[in-house]
């Protein structure tokens, strides 16, 4: 399996969560996912980039452009109030779904 191939379904949760507590550019977003993850998520600007142009569209997410840190001008992306709702619906939704998985791993284990 790709390691693209885990992120379906999840990309805009692990966005949201992404910029909870911080405002990012693009490759930011996709950096902290894959150093968070130890490696294991590895988000292509193909799938990266139409989803933050998706949650901005939405009211997700607030964007600006601004200077990076190498001086290059990029969309720094931040989490609006209605992003910070939707965050908090989408981990509830989350949480639901991983722990009714667990229970049939569990189950069909036995």
């Amino acid at each position: 399996m790709a390691k693209t191939d885990k992120l379906q379904g999840t990309l805009d949760l692990l966005v949201l969560r992404t910029l909870r507590r911080e405002t990012l550019h693009g490759f930011g977003v996709a950096a902290r996912l894959e150093d968070w993850s130890d490696g294991a998520l590895l988000v292509e600007e193909g799938s990266l980039y139409p989803a933050l142009h998706r949650l901005e569209r939405d009211g997700l997410l607030r964007a600006a452009w601004k200077r990076t840190e190498n001086g290059r001008r990029a969309k720094y992306y931040s989490l609006t109030r209605a992003g910070r709702r939707r965050l908090d619906e989408e981990l509830e939704n989350w949480n639901r779904l991983s722990a009714a998985v667990r229970l049939v791993l569990k189950r069909s284990a036995t």
